[in-house]
């Protein structure tokens, strides 16, 4: 679906992910393995562009949900991968994601090589806070991972958030399988000095209008 002109969401792979539209297409995470039909499709039947026009892939934080088809969809493409460097080498396959704890993790650790594993990738831009890239800043938001980023159009003025928060259509929540609570409280304080008018999560439904005063909002709720 179109948001706003210019910036779309694919619906179906299991992980929000976006595409900004303009000369060159932009693609914010990559949902779960095995959905790289879905955006291709999406970016020929809907968009009436080519596959090798995403030339930026972006990922908000190493999760499989957010990067289980950048490989694929690097590819096909040609596109660069950035993520935060404190992410990087998880995608790239040199450190093993951490699992959650409990009897969640069990499963994590068994059923997920077996239905979802993702391909490792290499990035070919390693981000850190304040860089700019495909016209989107950076904002390092680490809790969620260490590397976990938002990104911020100043052209829409919207602000892609991540797993950092998320809107679930009657109010706002921190997300799910925190890391470190504290570092996710002090990421979410940061982003109340951005204004933006809508922001768009990686789970979740967006959230408009006046994104950043209901952020702000929930921020004051916060210890």
């Amino acid at each position: 679906m179109e948001i706003v002109p210019g910036i779309h969401q694919v619906d179906g792979v299991n992980g929000n992910c976006f595409l900004i539209v303009r000369d060159e297409l932009t693609l914010i995470d990559t949902g779960m393995p095995r959905n790289s039909a879905k955006i291709v499709n999406y970016i020929q039947d809907i968009l009436n562009r080519k596959p090798t026009d995403i030339k930026t892939i972006v990922l908000t934080h190493f999760h499989i949900d957010h990067v289980g088809d950048a490989s694929d969809l690097k590819k096909l493409s040609g596109a660069k991968v950035a993520i935060h460097e404190a992410d990087a080498d998880y995608v790239a396959g040199r450190k093993t994601q951490p699992a959650p704890r409990g009897v969640k993790g069990m499963i994590f650790k068994v059923l997920i090589p077996l239905f979802f594993g993702s391909r490792p990738v290499e990035p070919d831009i390693k981000l850190n806070d304040g860089d700019t890239i495909a016209g989107l800043t950076t904002i390092h938001t680490p809790g969620h991972t260490p590397g976990s980023i938002c990104l911020f159009d100043p052209v829409s003025k919207i602000l892609f958030a991540g797993d950092l928060l998320m809107f679930n259509g009657s109010k706002i929540e921190m997300g799910s399988s925190l890391s470190d609570p504290d570092e996710v409280q002090q990421s979410i304080k940061k982003i109340t000095a951005i204004d933006f008018d809508i922001m768009l999560s990686g789970h979740g439904i967006p959230l408009r209008p006046d994104a950043s005063l209901k952020v702000r909002e929930f921020a004051k709720s916060l210890p």
